[in-house]
Order: C-alpha cells, then sequence, then structure tokens
C-alpha cells in the first residue's frame, strides 16, 4: 500500500510551569477550527511545559509514568503542537471546568483511551481533583466527578467495541483466540451513549491480537489462526473495519442521543525500532521528527485508512439525520513522537522481571496533552 506522507533521574531540572496566574481570563473563549485545521502542522519549543509531573498528579497509571522511574532524557517534555496557519490554545483547566459545569463526557476504548483520560485529569489537577465513584476500583470502567462543577468523566473499557469473548486457556482447545462478535456491538457502552453531552471513541490496538470472527453467531473466519478451525484467516484488517463500521452505525441508531461524538484516529503502533515488541524492538528517541521525515505505512496506514473510510460513511449518516460526528484526526501528530513513548521507564525497576519496551502506550507528562488542547477546542467548536 502507497505510504501516507505528512505534513538526572526523576525531577530533576523538571518544574511545573505555573499557570494558575493565567487561568481563565473574562474574554469568551472561541475556538480556532472556526479558520483553521488543528490537525496539520509540526511541534516546535515549548520552554514553559510541563504543567504536572508525577509529584502533582497521582493519577497516572504506572506504566506511563516515565518521571517516576527514571528517565533521564527530559527533552521530550519541552515541545508544544503548532498548526499550520494558527496557535493552538494551551488547555487551560478553569476555563474547561467552567465550560464542562453540568455536563458528562465518556471515553469510549481501550488502554490508550485510559491514557488519554488520565492525561485530562491531570491536566485538570492544577485545578481540581475529582471524587472517584467506580463501582469497583479495580476494575476498567471508571467514573469521575467533579462536585464543584457537577462534571462527570467515565471510562467504558471496550478494546474491540464489538462484543467480545476473552480466551479460555483453560478450555478443551486451548486456542488463545479471542471471540469477536463482529456484527454485535458493544452494549454496555453503546446503552449508556444517550446519557452523555459528549462521548469519545477510539479503538485500534486490540485488532493485531489472535481472534476468532463470528457473524450471526457463526464462525466466519480469523486471524493469527491455523486451519484447525476450517475457516479463512480474513486477517486482523477484516475485523478493524467491521467492528469500527457495526460501532459508528450502532451510534447513529440511538434515537436518544443528544450528546456529541468525536471519533479519535488511531495512535501509530510503528514506533518500533531495530525490532518488533517481542523481539528487542524500542523506541529511544529523544526529539520529535518533522512531517517531512516520517511516512504512515503498513499496519498504521492500513487501519487509519479503514478507519477514515467507515468514519465519513457514519458522518455522511449521522448529517442525513441531523446529527454531527466530529473527527479527531491527531494520527499525524503522533507519528512525529517516538520519542514520547515509556520504553522500559514506565514500570517497577525490578531486575528480577523481564520488562517489555512499551512504544504504544504516551508518557505522562507527554505528547498527548495535546490531544486535551485539541479535545477543548472540537467541545468549543
Amino acid at each position: 500500500m502507497k505510504k501516507l506522507h505528512w505534513l538526572y533521574f526523576g525531577l530533576v531540572g523538571v518544574g511545573v510551569a505555573p499557570r494558575t496566574a493565567k487561568l481563565a481570563s473574562s474574554a469568551p473563549v472561541v475556538s480556532v477550527m472556526k479558520y483553521c485545521d488543528i490537525f496539520r502542522g509540526e511541534w516546535v519549543p515549548d520552554a514553559e511545559a510541563p504543567y504536572y509531573n508525577h509529584k502533582t498528579c497521582h493519577m497516572i497509571q504506572e506504566h506511563q509514568n516515565c518521571l517516576k522511574y527514571g528517565r533521564p532524557d527530559l527533552g521530550f517534555l519541552k515541545w508544544r503542537w503548532r498548526p499550520s496557519g494558527c496557535e493552538l490554545p494551551r488547555f487551560d483547566p478553569l476555563q474547561f471546568l467552567q465550560f464542562a459545569r453540568g455536563k458528562s463526557l465518556a471515553f469510549v476504548g481501550d488502554s490508550l483511551a485510559r491514557n488519554h483520560m488520565q492525561s485530562l485529569l491531570c491536566l485538570l489537577s492544577q485545578v481540581a481533583y475529582p471524587k472517584d465513584l467506580s463501582a469497583n476500583p479495580s476494575d476498567q470502567n471508571k467514573v469521575y466527578h467533579y462536585r464543584a462543577y457537577n462534571f462527570t468523566i467515565s471510562m467504558f473499557w471496550s478494546p474491540f467495541l464489538v462484543r467480545a469473548r476473552e480466551p479460555d486457556h483453560d478450555g478443551p482447545a486451548h486456542t488463545g483466540h479471542w471471540s469477536l462478535y463482529l456484527d454485535e456491538p458493544d452494549d454496555k457502552w453503546v446503552s449508556q451513549m444517550p446519557r452523555f453531552d459528549y462521548v469519545l471513541v477510539s479503538a485500534a490496538n486490540w485488532f493485531s491480537r489472535p481472534s476468532l470472527f463470528y457473524e450471526r453467531r457463526r464462525l466466519v473466519g480469523c486471524s493469527f489462526c491455523s486451519r484447525q478451525y476450517g475457516v479463512p484467516d480474513l486477517t486482523l484488517y477484516y475485523s478493524q473495519r467491521r467492528a469500527w463500521r457495526v460501532a459508528l452505525r450502532a451510534i447513529n441508531d440511538l434515537e436518544r442521543l443528544r450528546g456529541r461524538v468525536i471519533v479519535r484516529m488511531l495512535s501509530p503502533m510503528s514506533h518500533f525500532e531495530n525490532g518488533t515488541w517481542d523481539h528487542g524492538g524500542d523506541c529511544r528517541r529523544t526529539q520529535p521528527l518533522r512531517a517531512n521525515q516520517t511516512a504512515m505505512e503498513g499496519r498504521d496506514l492500513h487501519f487509519y485508512t479503514a478507519q477514515m473510510e467507515e468514519f465519513r460513511a457514519a458522518e455522511k449518516a449521522a448529517a442525513e439525520k441531523g446529527r454531527r460526528l466530529m473527527l479527531m484526526d491527531a494520527t499525524a501528530a503522533m507519528l512525529m513522537r517516538p520519542d514520547g513513548h515509556p520504553s522500559r521507564y514506565g514500570h517497577w525497576p525490578n531486575e528480577k522481571v523481564q520488562l517489555y519496551n512499551d512504544c504504544i502506550h504516551w508518557c505522562l507528562p507527554g505528547p498527548i496533552d495535546i490531544w486535551n488542547d485539541m479535545l477543548f477546542q472540537m467541545l468549543l467548536a
């Protein structure tokens, strides 16, 4: 497929920029999206960043807590995203909370959706901390409430967006394959969407797992499978496209949907260098690339193309119903940030534990904080 081109340890020296004096001016807040494509641009130096760290925000998951676990190069924190033709306003936590007063926001997807949510929680921690109202503290689904603003953030764990069953490793077949019901949206999140003012949907990485594909409750294909099933290996591209189509169709079929739905395109999975994730690959770069220094190809390009095509079809169907789907196309910006992943600095430093290099998730603080710069502009638009 054609490439798509686009345009000392710990906290020593890593302060937190004082933001509170600048928060929330009385001037009306207007989205720059009215006159600028915020998704195309370059990364430029930012001496003020970061605006929080692991000592000021206790809501960073261990796997993304790069500062706590001694990442030695800290230059990856000192960049901001500049769209071509305008400036992207920095996220203002007080303005955001005032805007979100009395509203609710849901994140739907996998661990990168959670990564995104935790970035937002940390940015908001400059002003307020929420109360954790989650039914089960150890569960993947989360509910956080900002009482002073009557604002709720929820996380719905649904890495495939459709109904899925985990592998039964102790079963007679010992397949290790997920079972994906590609024509059945995951009702655990779909049924809850009418309650929310804003919904942000994303998913990609989990389609790379060995899976069995069901349609009408009948096994029709698989990915990373042998001939023992008697069905063709339709590959992960089949499941990813089908799942996105069914999920977006389910959103459009909701009769009482009152909120705005934002679809976030994939976060690149191609930043491993010198090997794959399970064969010595790592991501040790220390600064961003420019748009003309990188290209999306392979699995990322296949996934991105399918997501975009399915979004455009769903966008058209939504418009016919008088609804609006919005696209957060942050993929180009993130493709330029091979320096922003935890690598081996997001895990407990125990010599007896063999650690994998994480080039999928993002350090916090880190590059994906700009996802919330983008998100606020989209909510304002």
